[in-house]
């Protein structure tokens, strides 16, 4: 029973890892909390679901092209609703943020109604390895976060636009003078962000239910990923995401199942007091 949960927690982890990792991105360039990760990972779930389940378009097909258009449209959503608010600083993009979150999980609402909705592709028989029950969702989650966790190292140590980034993320200012301009840099964050979010719709999907609050379900252990791990962290957030999908299910154990999601803000609250720049995260300097 151990064995089974610890591996079921290990799923929850690299599920919460693609949008822990668009959390730190975009925190690690644009300098506040996005809250609206939530809708728009539903928003490209039900997008994946139009053309999947109503279109019948094969799943890896419909998820290639959403993550790739929805990369676009997150471009779009920068430019509309936080480019005009840069300036104001980050409790007015936050709380922007958290309305956007809201409207776009509404219009899935408005186009889908509340019914729970899946996506449309052969089921397979779990297998078991050992005492361990898996199924095939379970294990293509795993391997699109590892490919994902290791697409974006390669990303950010090895070419120019990832270096690019953590320079903007660094000193924006010093970033300027050697000729890196940041309109530049946050587009292409909010691509690639846009893009973990959209894959990360469909790993939900396939995990449960498709209905409009289940991008939102997810915020608070997405965000106590990311902080756990060290907000701009890249490493940081994939290592709080296991840590965080581990301690949430290990903790059906010792309590009820509908409270696990307290383990999440408990974490939040411990690590702003004891060690407030994460896990991997850089200390604070204060002149």
């Amino acid at each position: 029973m151990f064995a089974q949960i610890a591996f079921n927690g290990l799923v929850t982890g690299v599920i919460i890892t693609l949008p822990a990792l668009a959390v730190t991105l975009l925190f690690g360039v644009l300098k506040f909390p996005n809250f609206a990760i939530g809708g728009m990972m539903t928003v490209a779930a039900y997008m994946v679901f139009a053309l999947n389940a109503q279109l019948g378009w094969p799943l890896v097909v419909a998820a290639a092209i959403v993550a790739v258009v929805f990369g676009g449209l997150s471009i779009v959503i920068d430019q509309l609703t936080f480019k005009p608010l840069r300036d104001r600083g980050g409790i007015t993009l936050m709380v922007a943020s958290l309305g956007l979150g809201l409207i776009l999980e509404n219009i899935a609402r408005v186009f889908y109604g509340n019914a729970a909705r899946s996506f449309a592709y052969e089921l397979a028989r779990p297998f078991r390895f050992l005492d361990i029950r898996m199924n095939r969702e379970q294990m293509i989650a795993m391997i699109v976060a590892v490919v994902a966790m290791a697409a974006m190292y390669v990303l950010l140590t090895r070419m120019p636009i990832g270096r690019a980034m953590r320079a903007v993320a660094d000193n924006p200012a010093l970033a300027l003078v050697r000729g890196i301009e940041s309109p530049h840099i946050i587009r292409w964050t909010n691509f690639i962000a846009g893009v973990l979010l959209a894959i990360a719709g469909v790993l939900v999907g396939m995990d449960r239910a498709l209905e409009p609050p289940v991008g939102n379900n997810y915020l608070v252990p997405v965000f106590a990923a990311a902080i756990l791990g060290g907000l701009g962290s890249p490493l940081g957030a994939f290592a709080g995401a296991l840590i965080i999908g581990l301690l949430s299910e290990l903790s059906t154990l010792v309590i009820a199942p509908n409270y696990r999601i307290g383990v999440p803000l408990v974490v939040i609250a411990l690590i702003l007091v004891f060690r407030p720049q994460g896990l991997f995260g850089q200390p604070y300097i204060r002149k």
